[in-house]
């Protein structure tokens, strides 16, 4: 008799192994293991809780079962390891069986269970490789109903379904990893495709130098950076350059343009959300910042922002970690945040539209970008530079700049900064028929002019088109590669216009 048992507790067991292997997702894997335990034990209440390692809590998940009145039953509930029936399972790694909660009430948790309807369960210790990271619960609503044999057998269920969730586990993590490289390579398809204002920042004017020196300093520190500046000065191009100088540079840098993304829909971008969080989240989602993870997110227009999400953005600033939209857990993220502005924060912050604290833990950083007004000594090597770009690119060779286009392009204030000098060159390599960059077509009646505004009197365009040239030279006045060649007219002549408006070589 005892070998038919035997033989019938093998069968089962092989019965129970070939039901629950196959099944990796979560969903059919705990339909299969509630399944497979109706064939051992009879139970009314069955729950499986995994321990979270990183809190030191229990997530609870519901085998079978209705939920007790007043008590959270759902997937994700989340227990404390100490003072409960999963917490002493754990830390003894032995089963834990009650026969009558209405004498035999220990643990604060068995009241609620009692109140339940349950009158006796067993609770076994999930282990693989020797060491315990689940409980599994049976209860009854009858008093003593597991024999000592049925605690056994149960214990021999338990090393099976533990097997089985750790690899639904692993599927998950490496499901997890296959998405976020899905995701990353193809956001990363999209920067490529997307048409960045230039491949390197160019200039020589002092104001330049001064972010170069700034961005030397900040890169390898991993600090967090608020770069400011008008539009098209360049922001992206320093956050890039920030990323590859520091040691994040082999991940991934990513960017967010929180002006560009509907307020609806950019906590989801930024964090993400779960399978059904909210109507049309069809499928899970991995947000920027945990795509980011080791690697940079760059907030462009950060001051657009809406203020109910600044809280969250703060928190993973100072903690690294967030929940996405429909999840109870908690993610933890490694990243370094580059946010870049045209707007006036601290004019924001005193009218209420922007948190003070999220700013000044923004700005730990700042890098001021001056506008191309401040660095117009810089035009013509933009020029230079932008001019064979968009010759080989529209199949033309544009092999020289006049110097009255020059001081034209000098005189203009430049409200679009560096992007409009970009465009203007582009159409103008369009429209020029010869060698010739043309720019009879450019309309400067239209636009700002000056540094406030205003048009600049000769003496400052002259001024500037000198200072230029002369940093293009090495400030070499004469000479086949001097100023004076350049400019068409003697070394003398440009001695003496340099001494009448007053131009010195700095430093």
């Amino acid at each position: 008799m005892d070998i038919d048992k035997s033989a019938e507790s093998y069968r089962l067991l092989l019965e129970i192994n070939n039901t629950i292997i196959s099944n990796l997702t979560r969903e059919s894997l705990f339909h299969a293991i509630a399944e497979a335990l109706r064939k051992v034990v009879s139970l009314d209440r069955a729950v499986l809780s995994i321990h979270d390692a990183a809190k030191d809590v229990f997530r609870r998940f519901a085998l079978e079962g209705p939920p007790f009145p007043g008590v959270p039953h759902e997937v994700n509930s989340e227990i404390p390891r100490h003072d409960s029936r999963s917490g002493w399972v754990f830390d003894h790694g032995r089963p834990l069986v009650k026969k009558d909660l209405d004498v035999e009430r220990e643990l604060p948790a068995d009241e609620v269970l009692r109140v339940g309807g349950i009158r006796s369960y067993v609770m076994v210790p999930l282990s693989v490789r020797g060491k315990t990271f689940a409980t599994l619960f049976v209860g009854s609503c009858q008093p003593d109903r597991y024999s000592p044999e049925e605690v056994v057998l149960l214990e021999s269920v338990a090393k099976q379904i533990a097997l089985a969730v750790e690899n639904m586990r692993a599927y998950e993590e490496i499901a997890r990893l296959r998405a976020r490289l899905e995701e990353e390579n193809r956001y990363l398809q999209d920067e490529i495709k997307s048409d960045h204002n230039f491949e390197e920042i160019v200039g020589q004017s002092r104001a330049i130098k001064e972010v170069f020196k700034a961005i030397e300093a900040v890169a390898p520190a991993g600090s967090t950076v608020l770069i400011t500046g008008e539009t098209g000065t360049g922001k992206e191009l320093v956050a890039r350059a920030l990323h590859n100088l520091s040691p994040r540079r082999g991940k991934a840098l990513i960017k967010v343009n929180c002006a560009a993304l509907p307020a609806g829909l950019i906590e989801s971008e930024l964090f993400g959300h779960e399978k059904g969080a909210f109507t049309g989240a069809i499928a899970h989602k991995i947000g920027r910042f945990e795509l980011a993870h080791g690697g940079t997110v760059f907030l462009d227009e950060i001051g657009d922002l809406p203020l109910e999400l600044q809280p969250k953005l703060l928190r993973v600033l100072q903690e690294g970690e967030f929940e996405r939209i429909g999840a109870s857990q908690t993610t933890t993220v490694d990243v370094r945040v580059v946010a870049a502005t045209n707007r006036d924060l601290e004019t924001a912050v005193q009218e209420g539209r922007f948190r003070s604290d999220l700013y000044y833990r923004l700005n730990v950083f700042p890098i001021r970008l001056p506008p191309l007004r401040e660095r117009t000594e810089d035009i013509p090597l933009l020029v230079r530079y932008l001019t064979p770009k968009y010759g080989t690119r529209l199949g033309k060779r544009i092999s020289n700049v006049p110097p009255a286009t020059m001081t034209v392009l000098q005189a203009y204030s430049w409200p679009g900064n560096v992007r409009e000098l970009e465009n203007v060159i582009e159409r103008a390599t369009i429209l020029s028929a010869g060698a010739e960059l043309n720019l009879d077509w450019w309309p400067m009646t239209t636009g700002s002019r000056g540094r406030e505004g205003g048009t600049r009197t000769l003496a400052e365009v002259e001024r500037g088109h000198i200072r230029a040239v002369l940093e293009l030279t090495g400030w070499r006045v004469s000479g086949e590669r001097g100023a004076a060649g350049l400019l068409g007219m003697k070394a003398t002549t440009l001695e003496a216009r340099m001494k009448k408006l007053g131009i010195k070589r700095r430093g």
